[in-house]
């Protein structure tokens, strides 16, 4: 029984496994000569959003839905593809300038565009479903993400921004915008509902705007949806944390989770010490950016994600868990 099921949450990760091994090998091989925001851009596309469609479940009763979550799963692969040959167009096969990049970049818009319809209505179908709400939202940034990408790939300047700033504006997007709402409202599906809650939502609606538009326009607004989104991701790891003491449930999930809140916390201890650090070593904040992406890339997103799914299924199988 138990080798039954070690197999059987084993072949939950079966769709990543491709996308999981090209990513491998373009953060081992010096010929992909793309910048760390590029990789993690693709790290994106292959692993981050296919773990993401695995905790999505359309509605039997809504054709619409059930045609645009099939869609999603077939084509995420191909369009992650398109992510990558944009990339080699530009970096590897000297294309950049021409109008390629830009055009196989509009395959990842397509698959995030269709996210943000399925996120659409989820949000419209579960009317009144606050987490329901966050997580539709999540999706949404997805294609804001996208957006921004392409922006990138076709090198075009937008709202006084240039390509450099639509790069980082899609990693904030993919990383931060998305998933952050979807981790806040799969807690909510499975949380004693409280008074705070839709709050919490609320700003994580609003908290990604502010930052984008700041990123642009003006820091100090950039500084407060920075603050106000880390404190919700504080709020979410503190309950979490206290949810998963409080709950027998499935080691695996409770195990990554609990990865995911500490990589968080991490993450804020560097900060928190980087003034010290660059005074005492010399260093800048781009000698910062790789320690801080990977541990909120690898750590926070990609074990917050694995474990959720490893809750998801566990919930479902001891029917403590309904979609609907």
């Amino acid at each position: 029984m138990r080798r039954f099921q070690k197999k059987r949450m084993t072949s939950l990760f079966v769709p990543i496994i491709p996308g999981a091994i090209i990513i491998i090998v373009i953060f081992s091989l010096d010929y992909f000569q793309f910048e760390l925001v590029e990789k993690f851009l693709l790290f994106a596309a292959f692993v981050i959003v296919p773990l993401v469609i695995l905790l999505l479940k359309y509605d039997e009763k809504n054709t619409p839905q059930r045609i645009i979550f099939t869609t999603v799963k077939l084509f995420q692969f191909p369009a992650a593809l398109f992510v990558l040959a944009s990339m080699m167009s530009s970096k590897v096969w000297e294309l950049q300038g021409t109008s390629i990049p830009g055009a196989l970049s509009l395959g990842w818009l397509l698959l995030t565009g269709l996210l943000c319809m399925y996120g659409i209505i989820n949000i419209v179908i579960h009317k009144g479903k606050i987490a329901e709400t966050a997580i539709g939202a999540g999706l949404i940034y997805f294609f804001i993400g996208g957006i921004w990408f392409t922006l990138y790939q076709y090198q075009l300047n937008v709202f006084q921004a240039n390509p450099d700033t639509h790069a980082l504006s899609s990693i904030h997007f993919h990383f931060s915008s998305a998933i952050v709402p979807i981790f806040i409202g799969m807690l909510g599906r499975i949380m004693t509902k409280k008074s705070w809650y839709p709050w919490v939502v609320a700003i994580d609606i609003i908290g990604p705007i502010l930052i984008a538009i700041g990123m642009i326009f003006s820091k100090p607004i950039e500084y407060i949806g920075v603050t106000l989104f880390a404190c919700n991701i504080v709020l979410y790891t503190t309950y979490l944390l206290t949810y998963l003491k409080r709950k027998t449930l499935y080691k695996k999930a409770t195990y990554f989770l609990v990865l995911s809140c500490l990589a968080f916390y991490i993450v804020i201890i560097v900060s928190m010490f980087y003034p010290l650090l660059k005074k005492r070593f010399a260093l800048t904040i781009l000698d910062f950016i790789p320690v801080y992406g990977s541990l909120y890339a690898f750590g926070f997103v990609l074990f917050g994600l694995i474990g959720w799914i490893y809750m998801l299924d566990f919930l479902k199988e001891k029917k403590l868990y309904n979609y609907q």
